[in-house]
């Protein structure tokens, strides 16, 4: 079977002299949902953003490679991986700046060359999928963040994607939002990377977890098997950006 996502060997400097990433290797498989545990700064969101080209690879040796869907991420091949692999950040925000819910989740269909009508269609799908049709004439800043989460969603599954990558997709969200989320993923066919310390939203989504450590890939097995060598868990005051 070939992956999803293959990476080998990959490491990552930020130009301050911070050594993110020491030759992490990685591998999702079609249909499988990963969730990705270590404390802030350990690398997690740093390796995430190699997967589409939103940083490049430093191998070092020459050895790092990175592929999505069976394509080098490099130059040549980003905007078909982007069409592969979808990304929600853990500021929605960031994501919605159209007038209306509508407009925002077409706006992607509409730069991949479909006609208006198809695009409009296509958002329309995707919004019911996400439980937010009712608000495709809202504008995005009235939304709740759950709401806004799921708008965000909605538009990167308009882009018909295989993979869905979300970046600590719990953030701001109250219990209610968060179950509501966790059922709208388990139930979506892509295959799944979380990047979170929520371990209980983790486990109703995912079977297998990686642990990162300081910039490497310290376990990876099954979710309970990884909490229990780390002894490591949520807590609201770690759930907050970092790299």
């Amino acid at each position: 079977m070939q992956p999803l996502i293959e990476v080998r060997n990959l490491r990552y400097r930020y130009e301050d002299g911070t050594v993110a990433l020491k030759g992490v290797d990685f591998r999702l498989d079609p249909g499988e949902s990963v969730a990705l545990f270590g404390a802030n700064g350990s690398g997690k969101t740093t390796f995430v953003m190699h997967l589409n080209g939103l940083l490049g690879a430093e191998g070092g040796d020459g050895r790092a490679t990175v592929s999505v869907c069976g394509m080098p991420v490099e130059k040549r091949n980003l905007a078909a991986i982007r069409r592969k692999i979808g990304m929600v950040f853990q500021d929605s925000e960031s994501q919605l700046f159209m007038p209306t819910v509508l407009e925002d989740v077409a706006f992607g269909p509409l730069n991949l060359g479909l006609d208006p009508a198809a695009a409009v269609e296509r958002a329309r799908t995707a919004l019911a999928r996400t439980g937010m049709a009712e608000a495709a004439a809202r504008a995005p800043y009235h939304l709740s963040a759950g709401e806004k989460r799921r708008v965000a969603i909605a538009g990167i599954l308009a882009m018909d994607p295989e993979i869905l990558v979300l970046d600590e997709p719990t953030t701001f969200l109250d219990p209610p939002a968060r179950r509501s989320l966790a059922e709208l993923l388990h139930n979506l066919p892509q295959a799944k990377i979380l990047v979170t310390h929520d371990i209980s939203f983790a486990r109703s989504i995912c079977t297998r977890a990686v642990f990162f450590l300081n910039g490497a890939v310290a376990a990876t097995g099954s979710i309970g098997d990884v909490v229990e060598q780390f002894g490591w868990g949520f807590t609201p005051e770690k759930n907050a950006p970092g790299r």
